[in-house]
């Protein structure tokens, strides 16, 4: 059902509004169809090192800087476009404002959510509410989803993380709602929609370059992010289960498996914090934000010179972009280097 639903939504809403709102993809030049680098990058890796550039250079008659090029339009190919990007950050945001507006609605009358100790009152034999389990079904399908989609997805530099993160969530929700943890699991799952719900609109902002307003969203997920994950979670739910459980009954597997999983959740929070945490710095540096750290640098031509450049300033070779037809240097728009005479009393002079 998710799959279908996000196939639709991205095609009959995402994608149209995206065009209204002016995200435009970046024109990328095409890798031109080379049967022999094609193999090598589908088969070993996407980013050769320079002994194996030589070795394709040699088997495809090429000079290195043509493989080099090659490979890179390649990569650059492979990368998601702005609009898969927008269209995809939009689904997001919203399941999650749905989820999150979901979770106060069916918690906000539950006591467990005001006092967390009676998250574990007549535990195990505590009734599951109607509310409840489609409150469960609905986040745990969509993190399913999730799985399904992740070879289709945006891929970012923490994918194994999130990777770790959607099967985590997935063990822990299907366990809680097992072994009757449902209390502590929808105190879970609302936390963790809180901050999501900022961070998508501020890449959907990103994308629409509104600047302004993603560094401010930005700055409200931080806040929102860093006190949920790093304050809140660790109180209201670690806290919880490691130290109010006990007061009511003796440790079992059930216990310490689902306290193992929480941990691996806050030890991805902690991970994700120190990104942002370096992002405001930067900004607060700066004046403005840095680009998405987990996010991939698209490559383009110029980098290739860019690197000459660097490597012949290394050796001490300076070179200059202005010179002119007669041979000599001209810095900074003062007089040519060999006009350094002038007439004075119709003798030469040096200056």
């Amino acid at each position: 059902f998710w799959l279908t639903l996000y196939v639709f939504f991205c095609r009959a809403i995402a994608l149209p509004l995206s065009t209204k709102l002016g995200v435009r993809d970046k024109q990328r030049p095409k890798a031109q169809p080379n049967p022999v680098l094609e193999t090598f990058y589908s088969t070993r890796r996407k980013n050769p090192e320079e002994g194996e550039l030589l070795s394709l250079a040699k088997q495809c008659d090429l000079p290195v800087r043509k493989v080099e090029k090659w490979f890179r339009r390649r990569r650059n190919m492979d990368r998601p476009s702005l609009s898969k990007k927008f269209s995809e950050a939009c689904w997001r945001f919203t399941f999650y404002i749905i989820s999150f507006f979901t979770g106060l609605a069916v918690l906000y009358d539950k006591p467990w959510l005001w006092d967390h100790r009676e998250c574990w009152t007549g535990y195990p034999q505590q009734p599951l509410q109607p509310s409840l389990f489609w409150y469960y079904m609905l986040e745990l399908s969509f993190y399913w989803s999730l799985v399904f989609t992740l070879p289709f997805d945006v891929k970012r530099k923490d994918f194994k993380e999130q990777i770790v993160h959607h099967a985590a969530t997935i063990f822990l929700i299907s366990f809680s709602y097992c072994a009757n943890y449902i209390r502590i699991g929808t105190l879970v799952m609302v936390i963790h929609d809180a901050s999501d719900c900022f961070l998508e609109p501020t890449k959907i902002f990103n994308y629409m370059k509104w600047k302004k307003t993603c560094d401010s969203l930005f700055m409200i997920f931080s806040a929102v992010f860093l006190i949920s994950r790093l304050v809140i979670y660790p109180y209201t739910v670690l806290y919880n289960t490691y130290y109010y459980s006990m007061e009511i009954f003796q440790p079992f597997f059930g216990y310490y498996f689902v306290n193992v999983l929480l941990i691996i959740l806050q030890l991805l929070h902690v991970f994700w914090s120190c990104l942002i945490i370096h992002m405001v710095y930067k900004f607060i540096l700066q004046g403005t934000m840095e680009k998405d750290m987990r996010s991939d640098t698209e490559e383009s031509d110029k980098d290739e010179e860019r690197d000459k450049i660097r490597e012949k300033e290394k050796n001490g070779i300076t070179y200059f972009s202005n010179v002119t037809s007669n041979g000599y240097i001209q810095r900074n728009g003062s007089e040519p280097l060999n006009n350094r005479a002038h007439l004075a009393n119709g003798h030469a002079k040096e200056r």
